[in-house]
């Protein structure tokens, strides 16, 4: 099925379609349409992260300790539930992963909220973004686990409590970590496409009133999914980086 183009994606395929041809060139791809080399999650993607900086960089200069705003209030609100959760499931150490888990916190849910907006849709309705966001994940909790433990005392931790166990656990381990990934990536693509097609139903049968309803739970899922994402990440990195593991 071929995807209508969102005018972000045209834009882009118009002033940036010999960059992006460029950059597929130089990793073996080719685009299926040379001219619109752009796909819409892609584009919903990059339109994500130039508001996150934007609104960052807006924000930075108006924070202040006496006299916060209601926009300073609420991120900060955010801020201490993600420390929070990170001091629990990570443990005494969390605080130093809390960039990490912040970031992927909110890109997804900026992700998810952005369909929200008219001729926008939400990229991580595409299962690319969300096993993007998996493999980011999986390759974040297996740095920071080699790097705590080391290589050697990392890889032990595949092999079971009994050496003589080894060559049963290490394929169970493998299998397990991998399945993660599917887990991460089926759980936020199914319940963000789900989301998105009953909102676009209702909106189609009643234009008014009982469509607001449905966008409300659409929000409410966007917020939940991006936290349990979020937590399920922390629970990989404790497990990673704990020495009693």
């Amino acid at each position: 099925m071929q995807e209508h183009e969102l005018w972000v994606t045209a834009l882009l395929n118009k002033y940036l379609a010999g960059f992006a041809n460029s950059v597929l060139s130089m990793v073996g791809l080719h685009a299926e349409h040379a001219d619109k080399p752009w796909s819409n999650f892609v584009a919903m993607q990059i339109l994500v992260a130039v508001l996150i900086v934007a609104g960052f960089a807006l924000l930075k200069p108006r924070l202040s300790a006496d006299r916060p705003g209601p926009v300073q209030q609420l991120f900060e609100i955010v801020y201490n539930f993600l420390r929070a959760q990170s001091d629990d499931v990570v443990g005494h150490g969390g605080g130093k992963y809390l960039h990490f888990f912040a970031t992927i916190f909110f890109f997804i849910l900026f992700c998810n909220l952005i369909g929200l907006i008219p001729s926008l849709e939400s990229p991580t309705m595409f299962t690319p973004v969300p096993l993007g966001c998996a493999l980011l994940a999986f390759l974040y909790y297996n740095t920071m686990g080699i790097r705590e433990q080391g290589i050697l005392n990392y890889l032990k931790h595949f092999a079971g409590p009994m050496w003589l166990l080894a060559p049963l656990m290490i394929p169970i381990e493998i299998f397990s970590h991998l399945g993660r990934l599917l887990s991460l990536t089926a759980r936020l693509y199914a319940n963000m496409f789900a989301g998105e097609q009953v909102t676009l139903v209702f909106l189609a049968l009643f234009p008014v009133a009982v469509p607001a309803v449905f966008m409300g739970l659409h929000i409410f899922v966007a917020f939940l999914q991006a936290f349990v994402f979020t937590l399920l990440t922390m629970s990989y990195v404790s497990g990673a980086v704990s020495h009693e593991h």
